[in-house]
């Protein structure tokens, strides 16, 4: 199994992914080529974590896709030594045209198209800490991001609603998600992102005040996040914030993907 975009796996997928995120950690064998640009500072923590944690060995390969070499020939002299890649690559077309050429599975630790890992780990917060997704009321708040778009997608597969909140000139056609530039009457979670480069004009900065408009939901803002950008207040002050603990989900959910990648 690969995991470059959420579109690309089924709802069977998924839900197995999850099965083992609650399921005693394994012991596995083999080794990971690991190659991780920019900073990601809590991505890249548990991901060597994780590794730690199933017995897998780990090569770190910097800028591992930002050499002209062909992406085959990459796979055909770095295969024998790997067991599973997995790659933080800003550029999704070269991450996927290396998928295609190598027989190993693939993890994207998050591209310029999308953040599977990440919208994985706050989904399954979601469902299995407040409520089921199919009647978790779910509001995306901003202009469209990779992190945005990775929920967009899991929508699409899992078959819940969501409710994406920015203003109508960064509007996308999409059939999952309901697109406006309206307050919903009520949600359960919202959900931010930092500002995209362009959406500095953005004039919709999320207050308490707004959230309070929505009955008080809880709030997930994707680190790492800006006061006086996507939001105007300090979450820390917020009574529905939820917490620095949320994201060690991304430990478990990373481990079981991984086992899920390798072990099927």
């Amino acid at each position: 199994m690969n995991l470059l975009r959420l579109s690309d796996l089924s709802s069977a997928d998924l839900l197995k992914v999850w099965d083992l995120v609650a399921s005693p950690p394994t012991q596995l064998s083999g080794t990971v080529a690991w190659s991780f640009e920019g900073n990601g500072i809590r991505t890249r923590t548990t991901f060597i974590q994780a590794f730690r944690e199933l017995g897998l060995a780990f090569t770190e390969l910097p800028n591992f896709l930002k050499t002209g070499e062909r992406a085959c020939d990459l796979a055909g002299y770095l295969d024998p030594f790997y067991d599973i890649y997995v790659i933080r690559e800003s550029n999704h077309a070269r991450l996927a045209e290396f998928t295609e050429a190598t027989c190993r599975p693939v993890i994207n630790a998050m591209s310029n198209v999308g953040h599977p890992c990440e919208v994985l780990t706050d989904a399954y917060y979601v469902h299995s800490r407040l409520l089921p997704l199919e009647r978790a009321r779910i509001c995306l708040w901003g202009p469209p991001t990779n992190v945005f778009r990775s929920w967009h997608e899991l929508a699409g597969v899992l078959g819940f609603t969501v409710t994406h909140v920015c203003d109508a000139q960064f509007h996308e056609p999409t059939r999952s998600v309901t697109f406006t530039e309206e307050l919903p009457p009520f949600a359960d979670i919202v959900i931010t992102d930092g500002w995209p480069a362009g959406a500095e004009g953005s004039r919709r900065s999320l207050t308490e005040a707004l959230l309070a408009e929505m009955g008080s939901p809880k709030l997930l803002p994707t680190p790492p996040f800006a006061i006086g950008r996507e939001l105007s207040f300090d979450p820390l002050a917020y009574s529905g914030f939820v917490g620095y603990q949320q994201k060690e989900l991304l430990l478990p959910v990373q481990r079981a993907l991984m086992r899920y990648a390798l072990n099927g």
